[in-house]
């Protein structure tokens, strides 16, 4: 059985498909207007692990994801100024450059982090029609209104507005988080259509009923997800900061205009921070993965830090419990070649218990921290072959995602001290001086490197 935490109810519960054996998927995409940092890359690996986990059950998954290239403002809730507009002034390009120099980076670190891509990947820029119709939609039923060249939603007509952010029970105000909008009768409403009134300078524009404008940031997600997933769908994700604002307001876009419940299931990724609080561009203080690159750690090394944490709690990062988790993903790796040597036949009845446990773990809401120790049982078993092991890695890994089929072992190449160091241990080695050899090992280790004495001779390692 599988369990999720849906966010709408606050609750633990049974996944029930609207249609038997598939589900629908919508996840938040990038903004497009810098490059995604550790904190955005974790929500998209969480939900990347929910993904695999409904391939493992035998699920046909359609999974659609948003591109946010226009109508993004600095402030979630109408104010600042277009996310797309800024980075173009401050890299000198169009905005339409930015938007295709940083969609094209979001996806080679999604390459990466072996995040399986979105069935349907849209961007808003494609997508005007489909908004402007849906707007219309609302307008018809009088849940909007026109005021200073814009066009609002109109909250007081939806009586179900902030259910999913708790808002009343909570005291979550939107107003208290914008600037105030004179244009507004309520500090909750939210733009809908912009025109040139509120930013002439705006690169991106179009035509519309309302003048020639572009689309509120929100609009999007209700449009693009009900064009390629219907009107009501299974699931949709992102990270905590969307469901004060940004999902409150596609369930009032999108319920508003079809007077039906639109998602089932709402899942929400906690945030990684930092030791000293909270990450994001915002505050200038954000971590990309070319940085942990450029640090000597692997995209996988962050991806397993990630698995080491559930999603729904905070992650602290920091660069000892990174490398911990390179050496933790290093020495799976390196069990795996030593399995894979290792002759003899899978014995699939005695890997069933393992199967079952995994799935128990990764069908509790997606625990990885308990699918991670069920991962190391197997590892360690004395009871089970390398073929037996090698097959439950295998399987364990269409949901893990690290990439374990492909491991490797290490070819260093020594030079100068360090070579002539191993050279002299090989000798003492066969001279049988092991006083030597020993004291000769400690140097080496000591130079940053990691010898291992097999059969086929010595292996060395950079730590």
């Amino acid at each position: 059985m599988l369990k999720l935490f849906n966010t709408l109810g606050r609750k633990k519960e049974e996944f029930k498909p609207i249609k038997v054996g598939e589900v629908g998927i919508y996840t938040c995409g990038p903004t497009v207007y810098n490059y995604a940092h550790i904190g955005n890359l974790r929500t998209y690996i969480f939900e990347d692990i929910l993904k695999r986990i409904f391939l493992y059950n035998g699920f046909k998954v359609k999974h659609v994801m948003n591109i946010t290239d226009v109508g993004h403002l600095t402030g979630d809730a109408d104010s600042g100024v277009d996310k797309m507009l800024l980075a173009a002034q401050r890299e000198g390009k169009t905005a339409w450059d930015v938007a295709k120099f940083y969609t094209d980076a979001f996806f080679r670190d999604m390459e990466k982090l072996n995040i399986i891509k979105a069935d349907t990947v849209c961007n808003a820029t494609q997508h005007i029609k489909e908004m402007i119709e849906l707007i219309r939609r609302l307008e018809k039923k009088g849940i909007t209104y026109a005021a200073g060249g814009n066009v609002y939603y109109d909250i007081s007509k939806f009586k179900d507005y902030g259910k999913l952010a708790l808002l009343k029970q909570d005291d979550l105000k939107a107003g208290a988080r914008i600037d105030v909008d004179a244009n507004k009768k309520n500090p909750y409403d939210f733009v809908l259509w912009f025109t040139k009134s509120k930013f002439g300078e705006q690169e991106m524009q179009w035509d519309s009923p309302w003048g020639r404008g572009y689309p509120g940031w929100h609009i999007e997600c209700s449009a693009m997800s009900m064009k390629y997933l219907g009107e009501h769908f299974d699931i949709h994700c992102g990270g905590i900061d969307h469901i004060p604002i940004h999902h409150t307001n596609e369930i009032a876009q999108s319920e508003g205009a079809t007077g039906k419940k639109w998602v089932n299931y709402w899942i929400h990724g906690e945030f990684l921070v930092l030791e000293t609080g909270r990450m994001g561009k915002s505050l200038g203080n954000f971590i990309t993965l070319q940085n942990l690159t450029d640090q000597g750690f692997d995209a996988l090394d962050y991806r397993y830090m990630c698995l080491t944490a559930h999603y729904r709690k905070q992650l602290t990062f920091a660069l000892d419990a990174l490398e911990g988790a390179k050496n933790s993903l290093r020495r799976l790796r390196e069990k795996y070649i030593e399995f894979r040597k290792e002759t003899g036949k899978a014995d699939e009845k005695k890997l069933k218990s393992y199967k079952e446990k995994f799935t128990d773990a990764v069908n509790d809401d997606l625990n990885m921290p308990q699918a991670l120790a069920v991962v190391w049982e197997a590892v360690d078993d004395k009871n089970l072959n390398g073929a037996e092991k090698i097959a439950v890695l295998d399987d364990f890994d269409k949901v893990l995602g690290l990439r374990l089929s492909e491991s490797k072992e290490e070819n260093v190449e020594l030079t100068g001290e360090a070579k002539k160091l191993v050279e002299e241990r090989e000798k003492a080695r066969k001279a049988k001086d092991w006083k030597k050899s020993d004291e000769l090992r400690n140097k080496i280790e000591s130079l940053g490197y990691e010898l291992k004495d097999t059969p086929e001779g010595t292996k060395v390692k950079k730590k």
